[in-house]
């Protein structure tokens, strides 16, 4: 009998405590209670004298085993209690490690220029003419890919400009031939008439470099292609 009555406390103290390891922290008081009877059965083993020692050890061995053990998942979401950093995710969400749902994607949006202008200094002419040469076509259907690729209701301002040899009202005429050369060339290679809005000629009013020298006045020779999105 006395074999019985020193194992069987054992018994019911480790029965107990398997038991609430598996309870949440929330669940220790009545891990506890459940605690507390039981020491009551253990004293009464020995003697009704023993009950109350009993439940007051064994409910608050139990008690305290509950709270460091005991690690639920209040929240369902695989993550023990201990280490969620998120508790009470929704039901069905997704999580990390550490229990929280991953950020939402950042969407950046394209950002648009609205406003861009093709500065084309490649295409020369025949000398003193607005006759488009070989090389210029070449220059001109790389342009055409692009303008095509544009919505169609981008509009396109065409401006042309020269260098300052000559009088300012021939310059004014061969600019405006110019610009109207190159429109028509591109109009054949399929980029939409409509698309053209202006097509005008500064003549040598608007120079970028210095035109007293060779490679200024070379860059003074352009055609400007404006894209208004």
């Amino acid at each position: 009998m006395s074999i019985v009555r020193t194992a069987l406390p054992l018994v019911l103290l480790t029965s107990v405590l398997t038991g609430c390891a598996g309870l949440q922290k929330t669940d220790w008081p009545t891990c506890a209670a459940v605690g507390g009877v039981v020491g009551a059965g253990i004293g009464a083993t020995e003697s009704s004298a023993w009950a109350g020692y009993g439940a007051l050890l064994v409910g608050g061995t139990a008690a305290a085993y509950c709270w460091v053990h005991g690690d639920g998942d209040e929240d369902g979401d695989g993550v023990p209690d201990s280490r969620d950093k998120c508790p009470g995710t929704p039901k069905g969400v997704q999580v990390d490690a550490n229990g929280c749902p991953p950020p939402a994607p950042v969407v950046e949006e394209a950002v648009v220029v609205q406003e861009e202008t093709i500065v084309i200094r490649d295409v020369h002419f025949q000398f003193d003419k607005a006759t488009l040469t070989s090389s210029d076509k070449q220059v001109l259907d790389k342009i055409a890919t692009r303008l095509k690729a544009e919505a169609p209701t981008a509009q396109l301002t065409v401006t042309g400009h020269t260098d300052s040899v000559g009088s300012d009202t021939y310059n004014q005429k061969l600019s405006e031939k110019r610009a109207h050369s190159v429109v028509e060339y591109l109009i054949e290679q399929g980029v939409p008439r409509s698309n053209f809005v202006s097509v005008v000629g500064a003549g040598e009013s608007q120079p970028v470099a210095d035109n007293k020298t060779a490679d200024g006045r070379a860059q003074n020779r352009r055609t400007e292609i404006k894209i208004q999105r």
